[in-house]
């Protein structure tokens, strides 16, 4: 595998589409081979950070317990990816779309095939690095197969086995007839007229343990007569197959592949990246700093209330609390100057101004992007938060976390919340799921029957708005952040704050000036990266 840059003698290719369809034939395919194009860096991360979109959907669905391929399950995910706008995907699992006549439809679905087919081999040099990262990737990988393939018509099905060289045939009506009354009875939800029209293949049983185990199939002579729907539980254990030996060859040689420096922060940091809206600078809307105690009490999520009653009741906040809650005013719309008065006016009633001129000031005027490497930071995501390390007497973090459970209901009750929606919220924190606890806290507190999906403190704030009728929402408002993996590259964020003295800016400055040095080497870092080279 060679990532190293090289001048590689262009030939000319033929439209971009004109072979996708011999590629690609179908919406589901095994992940045999690696793709063999030149894309450009910026495709590379663009296709990454879809892909992760689409495969964390698969993991909230599972959060929030849905079963795999049930109809609410099935609309839960539809929606999300609708809403995030992976009409690509959407397309994809589809059944329908498979025969699309229109020209422009077809053009676009095997556009579709392409971007999902090399995304799923650009993930695989993310998530080979550790077990845990492993299982995770396979786990959705395999719903998203499974769904694809459950879209599939009984013809496509038939072409994807003779494609991959399946020697599997559906049952003769002859055949049918002789174990009628064991298919009627092991398959349920269908009626009689229906479960005649399915198709049905005869399997040894040691090939579909999760149907037998939940009796899904005809058992007889230690074969299982396995219907059209479920044959999916036989092709997902080879695509299982195929990808744990990539990941393996994957992990073989990341570090050779680690050599290229366009693309080594992307693949260390994608899994913890943040894929929503950027909250950066909010230019949608002004919030004077005499509301923040009246909207803490509704607008804010927890982590930030906490922060919030820290500074009213302290005047005082520790460094990893100023940054959170110090970006999370800033996106929520609060102005520099009105940052620096709130800040100021606190500080002041325990220190005088000129110690705060100088040991906090600076750090104010630096988020904002005025000083310093004159980066406009970004607020953190829950993510981020979440993973951050919390040492005693910190008031930032995220409380569903940090605390235990019984300073967590104590602080839930204080907030107004009754004890059966306690025991709600807790469910969910007693098994990890602290977004999804973020959530219910937000249903609760805002009496809505709107199931929320919280990923960003500055998304809570403004659904809260939205839903109070204080500001208007906008279609089309989730981007995907092409460049905040990058940008976070030359977050100060990233670096250990222990000081707020003037060497941490000293090397956020220094960062800075070397990543402006590099923009000079800008047009060799966007030639085509060679996918051919990741056999794995």
């Amino acid at each position: 595998m060679d990532f190293r840059r090289k001048t590689r003698q262009r030939v000319e290719r033929k439209a971009e589409y004109e072979n996708l369809e011999q590629k690609y034939p179908l919406n589901v395919t095994i992940y045999k081979l690696p793709p063999t194009e030149d894309i450009k860096i910026q495709e590379f991360e663009d296709l990454a950070l879809e892909r992760l979109k689409v495969l964390r959907i698969f993991d909230l669905a599972g959060k929030k317990g849905f079963r795999l391929l049930s109809d609410e399950w099935k609309e839960f995910i539809n929606a999300e990816l609708l809403r995030e706008g992976l009409k690509d995907y959407l397309r994809l699992c589809d059944g329908g779309s498979s025969h699309t006549t229109s020209s422009t439809k077809k053009e676009a679905e095997l556009q579709a095939r392409r971007r999902d087919y090399i995304s799923h081999f650009i993930l695989r040099l993310v998530y080979c690095r550790s077990d845990d990262l492993r299982r995770w990737f396979l786990s959705h990988e395999l719903e998203l197969f499974k769904y694809k393939f459950s879209s599939l018509s009984s013809n496509d099905i038939k072409q994807f086995l003779e494609l991959n060289k399946l020697n599997y045939v559906p049952l003769t009506e002859k055949q049918k007839d002789e174990v009628k009354d064991g298919l009627y009875e092991s398959t349920t939800g269908h009626s009689v007229a229906k479960i005649e029209l399915l198709d049905f293949y005869k399997v040894p049983f040691t090939q579909v343990y999760d149907l037998v185990r939940g009796r899904r199939c005809f058992l007889k002579d230690g074969y299982a007569y396995v219907n059209t729907n479920d044959f999916v539980s036989i092709v997902a254990v080879m695509q299982l197959n195929e990808i744990e030996h990539g990941l393996e060859s994957a992990r073989r040689r990341i570090k050779e592949i680690e050599t290229d420096e366009r693309i080594l922060y992307l693949l260390k940091s994608l899994h913890t990246s943040y894929t929503g809206k950027d909250y950066t600078l909010n230019k949608e809307a002004s919030v004077p700093i005499e509301s923040l105690d009246q909207l803490s009490k509704k607008s804010f999520p927890l982590c930030m209330r906490d922060c919030h009653d820290h500074i009213r009741a302290k005047h005082h906040i520790k460094y990893g609390g100023r940054m959170q809650y110090g970006l999370f005013l800033k996106g929520a719309g609060v102005t520099l100057e009105g940052s620096l008065r709130f800040w100021r006016e606190e500080f002041t009633k325990i220190m005088d101004c000129n110690k705060f001129e100088k040991n906090y000031e600076y750090n104010i005027y630096h988020n904002y992007g005025k000083k310093g490497s004159m980066i406009n930071y970004s607020p953190y995501s829950c993510n981020k938060i979440i993973q951050d390390s919390i040492a005693p007497g910190d008031a930032h973090g995220c409380p569903y976390k940090k605390y235990d459970p019984s300073t967590l209901k104590t602080k839930l009750i204080a907030n107004g919340v009754s004890a059966a929606h306690v025991q709600e919220i807790m469910s969910y924190v007693t098994k990890g799921h602290y977004q999804l606890a973020c959530g219910k806290y937000f249903q609760i507190v805002h009496e809505s029957l709107v199931d929320v999906g919280i990923n960003h403190p500055n998304q809570y704030f403004e659904e809260s708005q939205t839903l109070m009728g204080n500001r208007t929402e906008k279609k089309n408002d989730k981007l995907i952040q092409r460049k905040a993996i990058k940008r976070n590259a030359n977050d100060k964020s990233m670096f250990p704050a222990a000081n707020d003295d003037d060497e941490l800016w000293n090397i956020a400055e220094t960062q800075e000036n070397q990543y402006r040095s590099q923009q000079a080497e800008q047009t060799a870092w966007d030639e085509d990266l060679d996918l051919t080279a990741i056999d794995c």
